[in-house]
């Protein structure tokens, strides 16, 4: 019997997946899900019991059984209610935003989808399907729902989101309603990471020395003490001695910008080299000097932070696939 169920179930979901549905266009955000984009099929239960309804409608009037076939109708308007049910949970939701911070080619692409829906009713049992990505969640009366689809990446630059497919099976799991969106949203993927890259390029700079700074790791020399100099840099010692307050000079050393070139991958094949590239940006950053990014046609300037970092990842994800 649970076979037989379960074959039941397949075979309303291929329904579902096989029905025409109208191919739409990427849409802008948000999108809303109205009453003419809504599809609603039997699931393999809603069949099965659609089955046992007409056996007991032909053996009632054949047998003129009164209480059987009031079953029957009763059993029907349930399951017609069902229908409509399922037809206004999926009806007035909305897709307001898409947002997914860039990962790395090869890496799972987290994304967050945010829900919202018109009226004061609940939405539960809702599903979101993208590829081979799914989530379950509820939307609660007045409320927002954020959902996270986990989409694979394989190649770098602008992933394009395929069609995403908003269902749900309640009230009681006897049909589906479903609605497709498209929406027009890209993506951004870095280029994947050589695995083993070799060292940073050699910075740039105009000698080997350190410079002195206010604030270092190693004592330089004794001044005299100026309004401001924090108290932990005088050299107590010292300036009893010289009967003056003197007070530490420390030094580091600063570091030099590295320049990242495209002509320092040579002779890797051209992908390579953008994943070689990608991966001394990375360094470089984690290092934090400062680097600039030179491309056959493009400079980016010396410099550090989040942004820079992103500046240059991004750029190389766009670059032509060779």
């Amino acid at each position: 019997m649970a076979a037989t169920r379960d074959a039941v179930e397949r075979f309303g979901d291929r329904m579902a997946a096989l029905a025409l549905v109208r191919p739409k266009k990427p849409e802008s955000l948000p999108v809303r899900i109205t009453r003419n984009r809504i599809y609603v099929l039997p699931t393999g239960f809603g069949l099965f019991l659609g089955a046992m309804l007409v056996t007991m409608l032909v053996g009632g009037l054949n047998y003129n059984n009164n209480p059987a076939l009031l079953l029957v109708f009763l059993f029907a308007g349930v399951g017609h209610n069902s229908l409509v049910h399922a037809h206004l949970i999926m009806s007035g939701i909305r897709l307001k935003a898409i947002h997914a911070d860039p990962v790395f080619a090869g890496q799972v692409l987290p994304v967050k989808l945010r829900f919202d829906a018109d009226g004061a009713r609940s939405r539960p049992g809702l599903q979101l399907i993208c590829g081979e990505s799914r989530s379950d969640f509820e939307l609660d009366a007045n409320e927002e729902a954020e959902v996270v689809l986990d989409l694979p990446t394989q190649t770098r630059g602008w992933l394009e989101m395929s069609r995403l497919r908003l269902s749900t099976l309640r009230p009681l799991g006897l049909a589906r309603a479903w609605s497709w969106l498209r929406p027009d949203s890209r993506l951004l993927v870095y280029p994947a990471l050589e695995l083993n890259a070799p060292p940073l390029p050699e910075a740039l700079g105009d000698g080997d020395s350190p410079r002195t700074r206010a604030h270092g790791e190693q004592p330089h020399h004794l001044r005299e003490y100026r309004s401001g100099d924090m108290p932990r840099q005088i050299a107590w010692k010292a300036s009893a001695r010289a009967d003056r307050l003197l007070v530490r000079e420390y030094e580091s050393a600063v570091a030099r910008d590295i320049t990242i070139d495209w002509n320092a991958a040579h002779p890797l094949p051209y992908e390579d080299r953008i994943s070689r590239l990608a991966r001394w940006v990375v360094e470089a950053e984690r290092s934090g000097s400062n680097y600039a990014l030179v491309l056959p046609s493009q400079r980016i300037p010396a410099g550090r932070g989040a942004e820079h970092r992103h500046l240059c990842l991004r750029t190389l994800a766009l670059l032509p696939h060779g």
